[in-house]
């Protein structure tokens, strides 16, 4: 797994896969399956990097609520995200009073898609030198309340599903704007965009789809000086495709200037104060819109939340100890269960999981396909299904096969994870998620040496992922635009409340992650689910989502402090 897969943070990521491979379409499961540089004051900023398998955080192989230090200790060191003058620079004025023209989208005929409307908003490829040669065309959909007469519209609530590289659009059509609670669709448009450089806006490709097969195949825990060599050069090609087809596109596509596109749509809605809810990767989004927008802060729900004050490596090997957990509580239920694959012990399942990565490593598993299981598609048909409990039984079965010597179910689940349909085609997820993380922060590592000497740090963070996740830290260490961002605190000063949340036992998002982003915003106010996987809002948790209720409804949020176990 490359560090573009380590970082991805998805909050759909396991609930599109669960249901890929179940055949049912994405808005009709089960809830819990449903589931630059100027802008940073001067300082003594660190300068470390982030890939990944989509998250932040200060997650603990020990502990599933993170290190014991209080979280603010983590950041102490890192720069400051400055809002940005409140003043309108005359050069954007022309994108800020665009108006969109809305059309009918949606799949015909497709239970859950009509009443949707798609726009395109321009934006600048580069802000602090707009040309509209130059200018972007981002995807937007909305759907408007649902509510009659006695259902006051409180205006538009963006979404943000995560990524980096997922489809806003995809997941508004999908699932939020017919899955969200319906109180909450009555008082608000459901809007959506397309991230820059994502699915319908201006996508990031990077590798033909027989060129990406390649790619996920490759050995990622590398044994001899012929594997290391083999890997690196996946990974330059990797990056030399994303610099050949993308061009100047792949040097403006960070969190920054996406969070700038949000402010222009904001506009465009003609809505005074952004009201959104991000989950995962669009935590960090919608957290960076507060640091440089704070005055315009309306409702933000922040849930499976990053924290951008930690680097690349630490982000990597939190990320690494997440699994772990989330591996732990797996292997518990799966043992108690007489069919569980990996036998009767949970002190001993990681064990045998590990053995068969090793012989899979050794020999490839057939698939009935062309296509053979190696160890790192099977590693991540296992890491896709950490992200939600309702998968544990896809798991289960998959691996049961694969012991049998079938790996068809596995490379199924890891097929999803990467958004691979049947015919062989790939969505850009995968590349969009690379080149946001390597334009965010500066690389983990850059080079075989230094991933060997952190091979025992995330080993320790988890003995059955770590070797695998270390080597994925090193993608951005190939790529060919230089990070413009850093890590950095957002305090957001003056911002209206913002809920964070976290859930204790959050494999991509480990809980440490929110209780740091709670503590740096100025209003930051946390809410804990206890519970497994990734995310929290609309996965089944009555108490969870009556706080987010009535906090977009009335912006009153939940007391301090608390905490929910369904």
């Amino acid at each position: 797994m490359d560090s573009s897969r380590l970082f991805r943070t998805s909050g759909t990521a396991i609930a599109t896969a669960a249901m890929l491979i179940s055949g049912c379409a994405l808005g009709s499961a089960s809830p819990r399956a449903t589931a630059a540089a100027r802008a940073y004051d001067t300082g003594d900023g660190r300068s470390s990097g982030f890939p990944g398998f989509e998250s932040f955080g200060a997650g603990s192989a020990e502990g599933a609520e993170g290190p014991e230090s209080p979280p603010a200790a983590r950041h102490d060191n890192a720069r400051t995200l400055a809002p940005l003058p409140a003043a309108l620079p005359p050069a954007l004025r022309r994108y800020y009073a665009q108006k969109l023209t809305w059309h009918s989208c949606g799949t015909s005929g497709t239970s859950g898609t009509s009443g949707f409307e798609c726009a395109t908003l321009m934006a600048p490829l580069d802000y602090d030198h707009p040309r509209e040669a130059d200018d972007l065309k981002l995807a937007v959909s909305r759907k408007k309340a649902t509510g009659a007469g006695h259902a006051k519209r409180l205006g538009s609530l963006m979404v943000n599903p995560g990524g980096p590289g997922g489809s806003a659009v995809g997941y508004l059509q999908h699932y939020a704007g017919i899955g969200y609670p319906a109180a909450v669709r009555a008082h608000y448009d459901m809007v959506a965009m397309d991230p820059r450089g994502v699915a319908g806006s201006e996508p990031v490709t990077c590798l033909s789809d027989t060129e990406m097969d390649r790619y996920t195949e490759v050995d990622q825990t590398p044994d001899n000086a012929t594997e290391t060599a083999e890997l690196v050069d996946a990974y330059t090609k990797f990056a030399d495709g994303c610099a050949a087809r993308a061009g100047k596109l792949l040097g403006h596509v960070s969190t920054i200037e996406a969070a700038r596109d949000m402010d222009v749509l904001r506009a465009a809605l003609d809505d005074d104060k952004l009201t959104y809810v991000g989950a995962s990767y669009g935590t960090f989004l919608g957290a960076t819109y507060a640091g440089l927008f704070p005055s315009r802060v309306g409702r933000l729900v922040l849930d499976g939340a990053l924290d951008p004050s930690l680097g690349s490596e630490q982000i990597n090997r939190d990320q690494t100890a997440g699994f772990q957990t989330a591996f732990a509580s797996f292997a518990e239920d799966c043992t108690r269960r007489k069919d569980c694959p990996l036998g009767p012990s949970a002190d001993r399942a990681g064990d045998r999981l590990a053995e068969f990565f090793a012989k899979t490593d050794a020999t490839p598993l057939a698939t009935g396909k062309s296509r053979k299981l190696t160890e790192s598609l099977a590693t991540t048909g296992v890491i896709s299904a950490m992200y939600d409990e309702a998968a544990w039984g896809l798991l289960r079965n998959a691996l049961k096969a694969a012991f049998a010597g079938d790996g068809a179910p596995l490379l199924k689940l890891s097929d999803a994870y990467y958004e691979r349909d049947r015919h062989g085609s790939y969505q850009n997820l995968m590349y969009a998620n690379a080149a946001v993380n390597c334009l965010d922060l500066p690389p983990a590592f850059r080079s075989p040496s230094e991933v060997r000497e952190a091979v025992p740090a995330f080993r320790k963070a988890s003995p059955v992922f770590g070797t695998a996740l270390a080597w994925a830290a090193l993608t951005c260490g190939y790529w060919s635009v230089p990070a413009t961002g850093a890590p950095h605190r957002i305090p957001a000063a003056g911002a209206a409340p913002i809920l964070v949340v976290g859930t204790t036992r959050d494999p991509a998002t480990p809980y440490g992650w929110a209780r740091s982003l709670a503590s740096q915003l100025s209003s930051g106010r946390l809410l804990t689910y206890e519970g497994d996987g990734h995310t929290a809002y609309t996965r089944g948790s009555t108490c969870i989502d009556k706080a987010i209720n009535t906090y977009l409804l009335t912006s009153a949020p939940p007391p301090a402090g608390q905490r929910c176990s369904s």
